[in-house]
């Protein structure tokens, strides 16, 4: 028998007592990796101790082909109205509040000489609120996009505690976000770990943010972590990050 129909018998029947996925019997694979299925929670746990080391193995590589895998794009994506990647540099985009739209200046400002030439009032370009007047404006715009599970305002709100000192309160607003799958907080939430700002320092955590990060697109963070690889003499993953950070536009 070869080793792909021995790989094929061993998910057709449960790794532990052999039964066969037959006649309403459903198997359900390994939590942790591809290469077993079981037919009950007992099995899974009864086989657990012969299956450990392989599985290990197998989920450190199907990780590593997540991390790896070239991302469609960066974590900041497309503009919402042009449909063009956004720029990495934050200086030629805008947040808006009222929908946690990121938007290129370019339509920001397309939409401002729209506005002008038909003596309108201004708004966001995108969702059409009206633009808010005040700083407690833009709060109570904030507000209502937490109110509504918005991951984006969210991380908005970490940094804002960050920049006022209260790490606290930013990591626990981050947390929040990274849970919802914002890039950008698994990001944040690496520099804190890092640091031990608002939690204590946990090296392992912070390499976990840095890859959700990376996988997520961030280019800045996969950076980052082929700078610990190069650190660890692991100079081909380095170089691996590296290359991938460079096609997304990082200089």
């Amino acid at each position: 028998m070869s080793e792909d129909d021995a790989a094929v018998g061993t998910l057709c029947c449960c790794a532990s007592c052999g039964i066969a996925e037959i006649d309403g019997i459903k198997l359900k694979e390994c939590t942790d990796c591809d290469l077993v299925r079981y037919c009950s929670d007992a099995c899974l746990k009864d086989h657990k101790s012969q299956h450990e080391e392989d599985c290990k193995k197998r989920a450190a590589e199907l990780r590593d082909e997540l991390l790896f895998k070239q991302p469609d794009s960066t974590h900041l994506g497309d503009c919402p109205i042009c449909c063009l990647p956004l720029p990495l540099d934050r200086s030629k985009s805008v947040m808006k509040s009222c929908c946690s739209k990121v938007i290129c200046k370019g339509c920001n400002y397309a939409n401002q000489i729209r506005e002008m030439e038909a003596s309108l009032d201004r708004s966001c370009p995108f969702c059409r609120r009206a633009n808010p007047k005040t700083i407690e404006g833009c709060h109570k715009y904030r507000m209502k996009r937490i109110e509504a599970n918005d991951p984006v305002a969210m991380t908005q709100s970490g940094r804002e505690q960050y920049d006022k000192g209260d790490y606290s309160s930013a990591f626990e607003w981050y947390t929040k976000a990274a849970e919802l799958g914002n890039v950008e907080a698994h990001y944040r939430l690496a520099g804190m770990y890092e640091h031990g700002e608002g939690v204590e320092k946990d090296e392992g955590m912070e390499t976990y943010h840095l890859e959700e990060a990376a996988i997520g697109g961030h280019p800045i963070a996969r950076f980052n972590l082929g700078c610990d690889e190069w650190n660890n003499d692991n100079e081909e993953r380095a170089v691996k990050h590296w290359i991938i950070t460079a096609t997304q536009g990082d200089d």
